[in-house]
């Protein structure tokens, strides 16, 4: 039922900025938003989350540098990434999964919908 688009992956250099989009359809306020990103070779890892009463959690390395909001007008899920390193650089990956609470929000495997990812490189 929940179908998920990210966009706005590129290539930045090190500091730099990058706003992803995540458009989302078919999903209700009772699910709980993510953003994750795996780098080759890697686990996939959580970013950031906001459950359906907006609360939000960020994983400790982007604390203070990345931003998870979301559009309800849009129908968009967004991740404003600020002051961006080349350990940022990854697949990221939007996904909900509905009734989750935002303290499980960051695990991966709590999730059943995803989207395709969208490639984010960061230069020194």
């Amino acid at each position: 039922q929940v179908q998920l688009v990210e966009s706005g992956g590129g290539s930045v250099q090190s500091g730099g900025s990058l706003t992803l989009s995540c458009a989302a359809s078919g999903y209700t306020y009772s699910y709980c938003l993510g953003w994750f990103r795996q780098a080759p070779g890697k686990e996939r890892e959580g970013v950031a989350a906001i459950d359906s009463d907006g609360s939000t959690t960020y994983a400790d390395s982007v604390k203070g540098r990345f931003t998870i909001s979301q559009d309800n007008a849009k129908n968009t899920l967004y991740l404003q990434m600020n002051s961006l390193k080349p350990e940022d650089t990854a697949m990221y990956y939007c996904a909900a999964e509905e009734f989750l609470p935002v303290v499980a929000a960051l695990r991966p495997n709590e999730y059943y919908y995803w989207g395709q990812g969208t490639q984010v490189t960061v230069s020194s």
